[in-house]
């Protein structure tokens, strides 16, 4: 079985040569998948930094989400 090469991606085109999808290893899909939802974490926290928020202690803001819903 031939391996793809992360320097060389394989096309899937249409019938008039135009590029419609990409083959990639599936470790190569996981490593994108990962950074993704790392970029996604990292884009949340800045956020959140930005709001500059009083913020309060974890064990705290559960005593007071335990107590909302009792």
């Amino acid at each position: 079985m031939k391996t793809i090469s992360k320097k060389e991606p394989q096309f899937i085109t249409d019938k008039k040569g135009r590029k419609i999808s990409v083959v990639i290893s599936l470790s190569q899909y996981k490593q994108i998948l990962e950074d993704l939802e790392e970029l996604h974490d990292i884009q949340l926290y800045d956020e959140v930094v930005a709001r500059k928020e009083k913020t309060i202690p974890f064990n705290q803001y559960l005593q007071r989400r335990l107590n909302k819903h009792a």
